[in-house]
This record gives C-alpha cells, structure tokens and sequence, in this order.
C-alpha cells in the first residue's frame, strides 16, 4: 500500500519536473567520473536547477528555437533566479538531437565550452533536463558564495 502511495504521489508532480531531476540522479555518476579524473569534487544535483534546465528545455521544444537566449530575452542568470536559486556562479549547456544522455554527455566533452562549464572548479551543482525533440539543458552551478 505504501508503494501505491509513494506512485501516486510522484504522479502527481509536474512532469518537466521530475523528468529533469530523473536525468540529473542519471548523468550524476558519469560527471563524478570526468571531474574525478581531473582531480575535481563530485557534483550536487539541484532541485532548483532542475526547474531552471526544465523551463528552458519546455521553452525551446513549445516555440521550435534552439538558443541560451530564452523566448522572453531571459539568460541562464535570469531562469536561475527564477527557479530560486541565489548563485556566484552559473554556466549552460544546451544540445539537441542526441538520444542518450551518454550521447550528450560525449558530445559536451568533445566541445571546448561545454567541456571547461563541466570541468568549471567553481561549479558544485547541476541538472540535466530533456525536452522534447530530443533537446538538451544542463545548468551549473555554485550557490551563495
């Protein structure tokens, strides 16, 4: 009964929600792997960033655009403020096409930028959200500072 519950209940959360924090607790031990290997600490996952690659990741599939540059003008700054996350530091990457997250996550590290924001010493949080269309957003970050 308790499992009923425990199911229903996460049916109940919104969908670009959880499905972004469902691919961050995914890609979370491949990104130990690369920053451990380059002698940096293991990433957090983030609600707050989740709801920040999410909402980036739902505006890029519903009005066809593929940019850091939301619909609105907003930068990876302004979603994170948005989703209620304080920061001193902040990076992106965004894809599109890739099926698998191992694809993605390939693709990130054969890219200088996206690679430097992953291997970035400042970044102790992430999230990964995909959107539809096989779209892509992770979001970095370190809070407070």
């Amino acid at each position: 009964m308790r499992h009923l519950l425990l199911a229903y209940l996460i049916c109940l959360l919104p969908a670009a929600s959880f499905a972004a924090e469902d691919v961050s607790a995914a890609a979370s031990p491949a990104l130990s792997e690369i920053r451990g290997r380059n002698n940096l600490p293991p990433l957090e996952t983030s609600a707050a960033l989740a709801r920040a690659a999410s909402a980036h990741a739902e505006d890029m599939a519903t009005n066809g655009f593929f940019s850091h540059t939301g619909s609105n003008g907003s930068g990876i700054g302004d979603r994170a403020r948005a989703a209620g996350y304080g920061f001193c530091f902040i990076a992106e990457n965004i894809a599109k096409g890739q099926g698998s997250l191992d694809q993605v996550i390939e693709g990130w590290m054969g890219s200088t930028g996206h690679r430097r924001n992953i291997l970035a010493e400042n970044a102790r949080e992430f999230a990964v959200a995909r959107g539809d269309g096989a779209i892509w957003v992770m979001v970095l970050g370190r809070p407070g500072c």
